[in-house]
């Protein structure tokens, strides 16, 4: 019997003649989806597939063709591994973009974590055999880049915070500026991580004007410690005053009080240095005198996502002696990759070539309008049925880091002659690698800042492909 003759043998179920999963499977196409997606997901997709169609057929029409088969598989599978962790080409102008997985680890990182599919010497002491110390030489370059006696990672920075203050402050209060309590994406709110640390937050000063008497005023034999939060994804502007690391250091003189300072996005050079707003350093936070200072490894520092406290080696020593440190600790991948981005910080001179995130933080707009033109100038050669133009733009940082610092760019706005911008938008996000870009003013908005190198050519090949199959 042929797949669209009459049924026979009693039967009146023409679906019988659908092809069968054993055919489906030799199919080169579906080989291809094997080889990336492994047999049993494919295998599920196929009978998935043909049950869709087993279920839509009518008498009379047609069975479904070998090309149809396959490409509905192709679909099945797609749409049900849509969230699965996979690159991305970020065309957003966001740098530290969350939801893409913030800092691009720079490729000596990255290159370090695919040596690592075998076992590796997390905690062992190769000279003698024994038990050796977790996370040591990222911790020697630690102190080493910050001026600090000790230091320590965690899982993240709202992590280090916790960790610190339940090992330094429970049942004591912790001073901090009413302006600095502070509430980061995912709701985490500093009060309520004051509160389950079993410290007493003791809120000074007001919104936008916290000046030093009022910590002082708020010393007493119950303070733990005073805390600096850094505000991260907001500023207080116009009539407004805060109190430096310094300042809260040089109360130490009228009480025995522990000062920590949470900075946040991490830097550990002169951001001024590369054209960019002054950023206080992790360095010149301890050099000021700070006991503890935490920031995060995955913003300025450009690293995996981590939580990093130095200071005085006493009170890292009673940090790292809580129970939440071992709940709180980064397993190999966090820690090689970190140590390898922050090798790159032992030399300045060659850091902005080898350093993704400060390379688009400093990157010349000059050099972003050619990229874009460049680009633009290819794509108009396929005569697709867009309309493309050059325009300057604002890219921004991102993650909590220097919110207030527009950053001049170029970018390529994208009209499409058959779709909508979101629809152009939603293709772009469908593709392979998925192109990831924002919306403005109807025109879809690609940014030169945050393409890497190669990727002018991933983004080309999107909108042609785009453009070609739904024109």
């Amino acid at each position: 019997m042929t797949r669209d003759s009459s049924p026979q043998d009693g039967g009146d179920d023409t679906r019988r003649g659908l092809i069968p999963v054993y055919a489906v499977l030799e199919e080169p196409r579906i080989l291809e989806l094997i080889a990336e997606f492994s047999r049993p997901l494919v295998v599920d997709a196929i009978k998935a597939a043909l049950d869709e169609f087993r279920r839509a057929f009518r008498p009379g029409a047609a069975l479904p063709a070998m090309d149809e088969v396959v490409e509905r598989v192709r679909h099945v599978v797609i749409d049900e591994e849509k969230d699965r962790l996979r690159p991305v080409v970020n065309a957003t102008g966001l740098i530290l973009h969350t939801g893409l997985g913030r800092a691009v680890l720079p490729p000596r990182a990255a290159a370090a974590l695919a040596s690592l599919d075998r076992c590796c010497s997390m905690q062992i002491d190769i000279e003698t055999g024994k038990r050796g110390k977790r996370s040591y030489m990222t911790e020697r370059l630690l102190t080493r880049l910050t001026g600090a006696e000790a230091a320590m990672i965690t899982n993240n920075n709202a992590a280090a915070t916790l960790l610190i203050l339940s090992a330094l402050c429970t049942g004591k209060e912790v001073i901090v500026s009413h302006g600095q309590l502070i509430e980061i994406g995912g709701s985490f709110r500093l009060p309520d991580c004051i509160r389950q640390s079993g410290a007493i937050a003791v809120p000074v000063g007001t919104t936008n004007r916290t000046h030093l008497r009022d910590y002082e005023e708020a010393l007493c034999e119950r303070t733990g410690a005073i805390l600096r939060a850094n505000p991260s994804n907001y500023r207080v502007v116009g009539f407004a005053k805060e109190v430096s690391i310094a300042e809260l250091v040089g109360l130490k003189k009228k009480r025995q009080v522990i000062v920590i300072d949470d900075v946040g996005c991490g830097a550990l050079v002169d951001t001024e240095r590369y054209g960019l707003p002054k950023e206080l350093t992790v360095q010149e936070s301890i050099a000021a005198g700070a006991d503890v200072v935490c920031f995060s490894g995955d913003k300025l520092i450009g690293g995996p996502q981590a939580g990093i406290v130095v200071g005085r080696a006493e009170l890292i020593a009673r940090i790292k002696k809580h129970p939440f440190a071992r709940m709180m600790r980064v397993c190999k991948l966090t820690d090689l990759a970190l140590e390898q981005t922050l090798r790159l910080f032992l030399d300045e001179e060659t850091l902005l070539e080898n350093h993704p995130t400060l390379r688009m933080l400093a990157a010349d707009p000059a050099a972003l309008r050619r990229k874009a033109q460049r680009l633009k100038k290819r794509i108009d050669a396929d005569r697709l049925p867009l309309q493309l133009r050059v325009k300057e733009d604002e890219s921004a940082a991102g993650g909590g880091s220097m919110p207030a610092t527009p950053l001049k760019t170029y970018v390529l706005a994208v009209q499409s002659a058959v779709h909508s911008s979101d629809r152009l938008s939603q293709l772009l996000r469908r593709n392979e690698p998925p192109v990831i870009t924002r919306i403005s003013e109807a025109e879809v908005i690609i940014d030169m800042r945050t393409l890497l190198d190669g990727e002018e050519k991933l983004v080309h090949e999107a909108l042609r492909r785009v453009a070609r199959a739904e024109s």
